[in-house]
């Protein structure tokens, strides 16, 4: 692909210096390129839903008002055209597989060099799925258990308020701060709530979040660092 051909990207991250890094390396590899930005799941919607044309979304696997892995799969189930590569400082190589899994054209880890991320964007591009070397080696497909699919089958089929809903549920919102949240009377928030415990065959809001904790994905700054020999444990 000639670097001159004009292409469309969007930018899915809630850290500025991040996403305006990786602008950066897009416009070193494709000058022409356009380049959309979001910093949360709401304004993400609306940015794909303006440009559904698309080349490719850089989607941040944290992204506010998104819960684990459900971000990713609800897009894909919105829009299965658009490319999604998910980026990401959580750099464990089942996490990058599971990406995969549920629909990613590939995973960028946030310490990749700039000559991985020039071969991720012209691979994605390409219609190739891009993994980072070592771990593209020892991928399987298919690695997702029966409940977990049920529960991505279930993501990909939500509307864009029932996702909402079923976001702020994950959270632990109760349905009148969700009411408060998306402007909606709490018998519309019950509503969406009553679909969406139907689609995910439980019958009440902790065995709902059960379900949608099956994608839930742990936080980069939520790893502890190895305890050096000898150390105390901090109180």
């Amino acid at each position: 692909m000639h670097p001159n051909t004009a292409r469309q990207f969007i930018i899915a991250d809630d850290h500025p210096l991040f996403r305006g890094a990786l602008r950066q390396s897009i416009q070193h590899n494709y000058p022409n390129a356009t380049i959309f930005e979001a910093s949360d799941m709401q304004s993400l919607q609306q940015c794909v839903a303006e440009h559904p044309e698309c080349d490719l979304l850089l989607l941040d696997l944290h992204m506010p008002g998104a819960h684990g892995f459900s971000g990713l799969i609800f897009l894909n189930g919105q829009y299965p055209q658009l490319p999604v590569m998910v980026v990401s400082a959580n750099e464990k190589p089942e996490i990058m597989r599971r990406a995969i899994d549920y629909g990613a054209c590939g995973f960028l880890p946030k310490s990749a060099p700039v000559d991985q991320i020039a071969d991720a964007l012209q691979l994605s591009l390409a219609g190739e799925i891009w993994l980072p070397p070592a771990v593209a080696e020892c991928h399987e497909g298919g690695n997702a258990d029966s409940d977990e699919s049920g529960v991505v089958n279930v993501i990909a089929t939500l509307t864009p308020q029932q996702f909402r809903v079923a976001t702020m549920l994950a959270e632990g919102l109760l349905n009148k701060q969700i009411a408060y949240e998306m402007q909606v009377t709490e018998a519309t928030v019950k509503a969406h709530l009553t679909a969406l415990f139907r689609k995910l065959n439980v019958n009440s809001r902790t065995q709902a979040v059960l379900a949608l904790g099956s994608l839930d994905v742990e936080a980069p700054g939520q790893f502890a660092p190895p305890a050096r020999p000898g150390s105390k444990p901090l109180n």
